[in-house]
């Protein structure tokens, strides 16, 4: 079943409003988290030219996509924590643009970003409320790269099917979110990142293309301390 973003909104947001009023303590000094929940990439591409030969102006757009995704935070200071996200593999359609647009979908390919997070958590412990501001290193695994004839047709007519790979990436990434404690234990955390990506693919036909990605993600978890 394909897990809807805006499903697990109102989901989410029904437990923190019927939350408990007993008082909160976010992640504290020596204190571990996990959090699972649901997170939505979406590439801002920017794409180069495929190499020759190839039509002049052959360019590529990436669609996004919705998967869950799960973290666990250790709290080294009342204010610092670390973090690792993780999930499952996102998978996107790739599409003709530029001189190609409207051919349709060229291939798909799936996409890992497990990062690990360094976050400022503002207020105190207790505080019901907590923004916080991070800067993450996020490693960009690709696989499952998969082409269409369609591909095959535009990069080698009459050869045979072309394949293509990205290479995968090391990325800084930035965020901003906002906990929310429902009690002691229980909370939820939403958050929105931007990560700044470069790749490059190589077509089995011989061409390649050079790719910014810069994608944006918005998650958002529901979390238990302990």
């Amino acid at each position: 079943m394909k897990i809807r973003l805006h499903s697990a909104v109102s989901v989410l947001a029904a437990v923190a409003a019927m939350a408990a009023s007993s008082g909160a303590l976010a992640q504290a000094e020596g204190q571990w988290a996990i959090k699972a929940g649901v997170g939505k990439i979406t590439p801002k591409v920017e794409s180069g030219d495929v190499s020759a030969p190839a039509l002049p102006g052959s360019k590529a757009a990436i669609s996004a996509d919705t998967q869950p995704v799960f973290a666990v935070a250790y709290g080294v200071t009342d204010n610092l924590t670390v973090e690792l996200d993780l999930g499952l593999p996102y998978k996107h359609k790739i599409s003709g643009a530029g001189a190609i647009e409207g051919v349709g979908v060229l291939g798909t390919v799936k996409a890992l970003p497990p990062t690990l997070f360094v976050y400022h958590r503002f207020y105190e412990p207790e505080a019901r409320f907590r923004p916080y501001l991070g800067v993450g290193a996020t490693y960009a695994y690709f696989a499952d790269e998969t082409g269409s004839g369609k591909l095959t047709t535009l990069s080698d007519i009459g050869g045979p099917p072309t394949t293509f790979s990205l290479k995968n990436k090391f990325a800084a990434t930035l965020q901003v979110g906002l906990i929310v404690n429902i009690n002691k234990k229980w909370f939820v955390d939403g958050n929105i990142s931007k990560t700044w990506l470069k790749t490059k693919v190589s077509f089995s036909s011989g061409q390649t293309q050079d790719m910014t990605l810069n994608p944006q993600a918005v998650t958002l978890a529901l979390g238990y301390k302990f």
